[in-house]
């Protein structure tokens, strides 16, 4: 075989290799896959704008996956996910991770609101919590409910683990960056933390608004005289509710067109309806 031929075998070869990262959504024609993975807390939301969209949009195939914000980003950086959902925003390290790997910067959108939920059972006797008493309570200097308005018996924590993104915004903006007490028994999803509430009366947890279903959710206080705030759309949208929080879809780069009409979508007033019908809040309408 003379070198001309060799060459040319060579670029055929090469050519047919597979690529080892994601650079854009799967595009032929008509037909797109987009990969989004992430935010435990936005996978039932996540997976219903796909549901939607996907019905509304023949030929495009959107895939939800679940993990945490930390797995989302992680999958973003290494080119495995097209979208990371995340309930934090990405860290600057993440962000150089990001454009070390693939060269491309991280764009974020906010697609949603969330309140935090603080999370009792619902034969629970206690309605309000401070923020600076449930800091207490997660870093183990309040162990009993008697304390805080409840029952002579001890607090059972529970929480999320240190992949999540809720996990992060709470130890950030509730603990102010301590440790967690060694006796938060820490669970792989919301839903997790909601289940083990139920069965639990003398259980504490949190978690996004969405999930509510069978626990109550504590009316919150940003300090010992402020008053106590239920999370709602309109506390969430004013920002009076004390631990609310965007939710935000991020990409490497600005997301070729298959993935931009989704993300349009999704802010536009199709997705944000979806929004309020699975438990999540819509972003604040722009005037």
């Amino acid at each position: 075989m003379n070198c001309t031929k060799i060459l040319f075998t060579l670029a055929l070869a090469i050519g047919a290799l597979p690529s080892c990262t994601r650079t854009d959504a799967s595009v032929s024609g008509e037909r797109a896959t987009i990969s989004v993975k992430g935010s435990d807390t936005m996978v039932i939301l996540g997976q219903r704008w796909a549901e939607e969209y996907m019905t509304a949009t023949p030929g495009v195939t959107v895939q939800v996956t679940g993990g945490g914000s930390g797995t989302g980003i992680a999958a973003l950086i290494n080119g495995s996910a097209d979208i990371c959902e995340s309930s934090r925003q990405m860290k600057d390290k993440e962000k150089a991770d990001l454009l070390a790997k693939r060269g491309q910067r991280a764009i974020e959108t906010k697609v949603a609101l969330d309140a935090l939920a603080v999370y009792v059972s619902e034969k629970s006797p206690v309605h309000e919590i401070a923020i600076p008493a449930l800091a207490k309570i997660y870093r183990g200097e309040i162990t009993g409910w008697q304390d805080v308005g409840g029952p002579s018996h001890p607090i059972i924590l529970y929480g999320r683990e240190n992949n999540s993104g809720t996990y992060g915004y709470f130890k950030e903006h509730v603990l102010e960056n301590k440790d967690f007490a060694a006796s938060t028994q820490t669970l792989a999803g919301t839903s997790a933390v909601v289940n083990a509430i139920k069965g639990d009366e003398f259980g504490i947890g949190y978690g996004g608004i969405a999930y509510l279903g069978g626990v109550r959710a504590l009316k919150v206080k940003k300090d010992d005289a402020s008053p106590a705030v239920m999370p709602t759309l309109e506390t969430a949208q004013s920002g009076q509710y004390p631990i609310s929080r965007p939710l935000y879809f991020y990409t490497a780069g600005d997301p070729p067109p298959a993935m931009k009409k989704f993300i349009d979508w999704v802010t536009g007033p199709e997705g944000q309806k979806t929004i309020s019908e699975v438990g999540y809040y819509p972003l604040p309408k722009k005037s």
